[in-house]
């Protein structure tokens, strides 16, 4: 079955824009790639869109981490099967993004190894958050010193409670265990052992039916491949936009709207995934890192309160 193919030009590299219908795609089916023919130069951005409020604001993400000389290609994965095709199509003009419409809703696809990645590094971001370029280049460099390990902006932590003799997910400002999709490199291998290896088809499982924690699955795939915890960098004075953090004042057209809102009981949500995969896996492999490239393990993202922007961590972590 043949599909219509639309072209977007970023930089001097044309990518396909697959603007489909979801009934019309079957689900994809892992293919083992040829590492040897992806470049480790550049990395592939994959913008995980779901809320058409968002759909303004992608244009000056995408235009952002094209910006960026360490980015090959920027792809907006488009999960919301209701979003109509003309809209999908609207949505691709003046777009600095190849525009691939994931076969559901499903938050396991922000993982899967899409043939259109021809890079070694792919970094799995949010549609609410904008970086500066420099910062997008700083954290690809950090990531380039140890390819094996996942690298971000956001970072959290895994806990086991004495008192509940349960594992938690929390944020500590020493440690952390956990890299949020909010800004996630990794390497495309573990995209692949994400999406293709059996030993995780439970966990993924559970990823669907929590319609959350995704996230906290690739960190515990890449913690169990290399047995070292992620790398939080960080970004002097800010520099990421965080439009989604419940934290800023207006914007409320643009919050909570996402594959994974953080309503209600986020945190206590979060921990059921984590016990949940320690109870399907057998293991608990995420370890943890202790913020040697940051003054602290805080938020990063900037936020506006009284018509300013400000650090989001200048207010309580919820």
């Amino acid at each position: 079955m043949k599909f219509p193919i639309l072209l977007a030009v970023i930089g001097s590299i044309h990518l396909p824009i697959f603007v489909i219908s979801s009934r019309l795609i079957p689900d994809p089916s892992c293919k083992k790639s040829d590492p040897t023919t992806f470049r480790s130069d550049q990395m592939t951005v994959i913008i995980s869109g779901y809320s058409e409020h968002r759909i303004p604001l992608l244009h000056s993400i995408a235009a952002a981490y094209s910006a960026a000389p360490t980015v090959a290609a920027v792809v907006l994965l488009w999960c919301n099967p209701s979003t109509s095709p003309q809209t999908l199509s609207h949505l691709t003009r003046n777009l600095s993004a190849a525009v691939l419409r994931s076969p559901s809703s499903s938050l396991n696809y922000r993982f899967f190894p899409w043939e259109i990645i021809k890079t070694k590094a792919v970094l799995i971001c949010d549609d609410d958050i904008e970086p500066d370029p420099s910062s997008v280049s700083f954290a690809f460099a950090v990531w380039k010193s140890d390819p094996d390990r996942a690298v971000g902006f956001f970072a959290r932590s895994h806990a086991y409670d004495v008192a509940s003799r349960t594992w938690i997910y929390t944020m500590e400002k020493e440690k952390y265990s956990i890299i949020l999709t909010k800004f996630m490199i990794v390497n495309f291998k573990h995209l692949e052992k994400y999406s293709c290896d059996k030993q995780y088809r439970e966990a993924r499982r559970i990823v669907e039916d929590m319609n959350n924690c995704e996230d906290i699955l690739m960190n515990f795939v890449v913690a169990e491949e290399n047995q070292k915890g992620p790398v939080m960098v960080g970004v002097k004075g800010g520099g990421i936009r965080d439009y989604g953090d419940a934290r800023n004042d207006g914007h409320e057209d643009l919050r909570e709207v996402g594959l994974s809102s953080r309503r209600g009981e986020h945190r206590k949500r979060r921990g059921e995934c984590i016990r949940e995969f320690h109870r399907v896996l057998g293991k608990m492999p995420l370890k943890y890192s202790y913020g040697k490239m940051v003054d602290d393990v805080g938020e990063q993202g900037l936020c506006e309160k009284g018509g300013k922007l400000v650090l989001c961590d200048q207010q309580d972590f919820r």
